[in-house]
């Protein structure tokens, strides 16, 4: 289904739109804030689309797909997709509104109806960044954002949506000021050094979301857990190997080093703790396990090697 209908509505999608869409990933949203904020919009909306997978009225969602389906097969078939229900906690629950998330269709069913959104947007109101159910809307002035927001809130009002209250809120991007979550990134404006004669220059820093480095330590904390201890350490550190580049692939952007090497040394004391429970020695064994070992690190991945990961 997902397959047949994407380029019907492809056609139709906004340039300033990335979330879920071909040839398109959120790196490419991230880059239009840098974009944008190097052009002055220095005024952010920050917002979410509360409960948006889930709140998706059913009919008017088949209203969106019926202005450019007209094969009867097709759009019955899409009804009984959105009425098959989820199973939740051992029982099936079929919910009047939204699309079941880690469905394969769902991402582009969520796209054609936000696109209702997107397609009566005009720059007039703020320079939009949507993904999914997350959205950033760059301004040039606070009474251009209040706007931006007031306008947002009305749009999605009209398809039965509205922005999630704890997510929204007008930042004012400024060297020293506060900044924003987006897509697993914190974003700054910050000021660089002048190093070396170069005059200084203001930007849009990024480095990953605290969030992110928690959910990092998490993933580490698990693959390194006791439950894994008749394991070889080297089937550990290759589980290791695997998340670490993942992550390292999203987050080597923008000006992540430091952060990424934390993670890298967080990786390194798990592993040494493992080694620790395993033998039922010292934590000093433990990194002298490590610093003994040919490969170092058991063959952790280097941070020379998280910082070229494609």
């Amino acid at each position: 289904m997902k397959i047949v209908l994407e380029p019907v509505f492809e056609a139709d999608m906004v340039d300033y739109s990335f979330g879920f869409r071909p040839k398109r990933s959120a790196h490419d949203a991230l880059q239009v804030l840098v974009d944008e904020c190097a052009r002055g919009r220095r005024w952010v909306v920050e917002t979410d689309i509360a409960d948006c997978f889930s709140a998706i009225p059913h009919e008017k969602l088949m209203q969106a797909i019926e202005e450019r389906v007209c094969d009867q097969s097709v759009l019955t078939l899409l009804r009984a997709i959105l009425r098959a229900g989820v199973m939740q906690d051992g029982q099936v629950r079929r919910p009047v509104t939204g699309t079941p998330q880690g469905g394969p269709v769902s991402p582009l069913l969520c796209n054609v109806y936000l696109h209702r959104v997107d397609r009566v947007w005009d720059d007039g109101d703020g320079a939009m960044v949507p993904f999914a159910d997350d959205v950033v809307v760059m301004c040039w002035s606070r009474s251009q954002a209040e706007r931006a927001l007031a306008r947002l809130a009305e749009l999605l009002a009209g398809l039965g949506l509205a922005p999630k209250a704890a997510k929204t809120r007008i930042i004012h991007l400024e060297v020293g000021g506060d900044g924003f979550d987006f897509l697993g990134f914190h974003h700054r404006l910050v000021r660089s050094r002048g190093d070396r004669g170069k005059p200084k220059v203001t930007f849009l820093a990024r480095w990953p979301a605290d969030k992110a480095m928690q959910h990092a330590r998490e993933g580490v904390r698990e693959i390194t857990s006791r439950r894994w201890m008749l394991l070889w350490p080297e089937a550990i550190v290759d589980r290791l190997n695997a998340f670490l580049r993942g992550w390292a692939a999203y987050f080597r952007y923008g000006h992540s080093a430091q952060r990424l090497s934390k993670i890298r040394r967080y990786a390194q004391w798990r592993l040494a703790h493992f080694m620790r429970g395993r033998h039922r020695r010292s934590m000093a064994f433990g990194w002298q396990v490590l610093l003994n070992s040919r490969p170092p690190d058991l063959g952790l991945i280097s941070w020379s090697e998280i910082k070229t990961v494609w």
